[in-house]
């Protein structure tokens, strides 16, 4: 996701060339281009993770209430997930890959908002057998959660956005029974927004909040400072903390996940060292820019991210039933200025959201419009070594091929 994973670049290079399959090809790489597949486009679930969950070396999409075998995206129903108090919601907001047990098959961490729950979906290794739930933990409502590479200690962690706390879930064991550390950090920075990267550039990974930041202490039990730096509203899940202008300071670009605006902060260090941050919008057109995720899209060494428009992440906001979509920014080091692609856009809303009485209609209607959801997967999913999406939401589950390297027999 950011500073805490393996560069993008070497990503797709690995996943690309693997050890144990030879590459016997002449790649031809071109400006991303993408390719829309309908996984399920009656999908309602807001997250979903990919991972081979069946071990045929192809990689697969689990979401919401299900999992769906690649290449040809076959659906298994595998737990039933419910309506929230707010029926507009499932019970639903993370679908993270992660073999909790050590079985050698990838399983999923969740979170929830109404039920307030974290909790790990176990595997059992058989296409449509029921996946079983395990509680973790109650901490409170969540909008969504991730997991991040905290440091070695900490390679396995769990970060949901609960209301009004800091939580984190450290995967600490897996044989003979899973067993997660879980830390409360101060409330003073919790709030409606979450991220993480390497801000003051001491080679740990810090935690990002609309509110400020959480310095990572060296001593892996010690207390997490509070730098209440700047004031994001409610941002996105995640912030994203990279060096996007090339001066060796990371910066920060967050959405406003129930608002208009895409915004970022450039950090600096004034005459005396101390830190500066400097705001400036990348993209106002559209609203409920809910999630972010950074990677290489088009090969060329450097990072971009991509986000789009959660679709009705409430409808009585701001631009609520303008078109869904989903867009690439790169920032042009040369120019200083933030470059915008479309990956796809689709139509506005002509009818109230989401009746809970006509579900089935607003689901034909809004078929093939596709949103972020609540947290990207970004995986690529066909293993020909460039990045791909996979963007859940109400309107569906989309898998988005980038075409930007083709592959042609080589030459014998």
């Amino acid at each position: 996701m950011t500073a805490s994973r393996i560069p993008w670049i070497c990503l797709a290079v690995l996943i690309a060339f693997p050890p144990d399959r030879p590459a016997r090809c002449d790649e031809i790489s071109a400006a991303p281009k993408w390719k829309k597949h309908a996984i399920n486009d009656r999908s309602p679930f807001e997250a979903a993770g990919v991972a081979d969950f069946d071990g045929d070396g192809h990689l697969d999409v689990f979401s919401g209430d299900s999992w769906y075998a690649g290449p040809s995206w076959t659906r298994h129903k595998v737990r039933d997930v419910p309506a929230g108090t707010n029926p507009h919601y499932r019970e639903d907001f993370a679908d993270q890959p992660l073999d909790v047990n050590g079985d050698g098959k990838p399983d999923i961490v969740t979170c929830a908002y109404f039920s307030r729950k974290v909790a790990w979906l176990e595997n059992p290794g058989q296409a449509s057998k029921p996946w079983t739930e395990h509680l973790i933990d109650r901490p409170g409502s969540m909008e969504t959660g991730y997991l991040v590479n905290l440091g070695p200690t900490r390679n396995h962690t769990f970060l949901p956005n609960v209301g009004g706390r800091m939580m984190l879930y450290e995967l600490t064991a897996a044989l003979p029974k899973p067993q997660w550390t879980i830390r409360q950090l101060s409330p003073e920075g919790a709030g409606h927004g979450l991220g993480h990267g390497d801000v003051n550039q001491d080679g740990r990974i810090d935690i990002i909040t609309p509110k400020g930041w959480y310095e990572q202490p060296a001593d892996p039990d010690g207390r997490w400072p509070f730098h209440a730096e700047f004031s994001l509203g409610n941002a996105s899940i995640e912030i994203l903390c990279h060096d996007f202008d090339g001066d060796g300071l990371g910066d920060i670009a967050w959405g406003m996940g129930h608002g208009f605006g895409l915004h970022w902060l450039r950090q600096s260090k004034d005459a005396g060292g101390k830190r500066v941050w400097t705001r400036g919008d990348i993209d106002n057109s559209f609203s409920q820019a809910h999630t972010l995720h950074l990677g290489d899209f088009d090969g060329d060494g450097e990072v971009e991210f991509v986000t789009g428009k959660r679709v009705y992440a409430h409808a009585s906001e701001p631009g609520a039933t303008e078109k869904p979509c989903l867009y690439r920014y790169r920032f042009d080091r040369k120019s200083a200025k933030w470059e915008k692609t479309i990956i796809d856009e689709g139509e506005p809303a002509t009818e109230a959201p989401l009746d809970p009485e006509k579900r089935d209609a607003l689901v034909d209607f809004k078929r093939g419009s596709a949103g972020t959801g609540l947290l990207l997967a970004v995986h690529d999913v066909d293993r020909d070594g460039d990045l791909d999406i996979v963007a859940p939401g109400k309107s569906g589950l989309y898998w988005f091929e980038n075409l930007r390297i083709t592959k042609v027999p080589a030459s014998r």
